[in-house]
């Protein structure tokens, strides 16, 4: 493994703080379905990306497809990025936790 693709797993796995087992849990969940953007009744971006997280989270290995490294890049961006945007106050029950927790990310923990 390059030292690229492992810095790239190496901060995947410290910003997705959920296990495979807690996301599919978390998806399962009407707040789960209920944030992020979607094309009609159609899933949404982060809810479908936590179902690839939790198949990344279920097969670690020593070797990544490109495809894979780059979703997983797409998610430290992402979780990077919204984090940043955290609002003031409780966010328990916010969509903007609900948003992230779709993408393995709960700041709560």
């Amino acid at each position: 493994m390059s030292t690229d693709v492992k810095s790239v797993v190496d901060e995947f796995y410290s910003s997705v703080n959920m296990t495979a087992k807690e996301l599919q849990s978390w998806l399962e969940t009407k707040e789960s379905q209920s944030v992020g953007q979607k094309k009609g009744d159609d899933e949404s971006i982060g809810h479908k990306s936590g179902r690839y997280i939790v198949e990344l989270l279920q097969n670690k290995k020593d070797d990544y497809t490109d495809d894979e490294i780059s979703h997983m890049k797409k998610v430290i961006s992402y979780i990077h990025r919204h984090c940043a945007q955290q609002p003031d106050g409780d966010v328990e029950h916010t969509h903007w936790r609900y948003s992230l927790m779709n993408w393995g990310h709960d700041p709560l923990k």
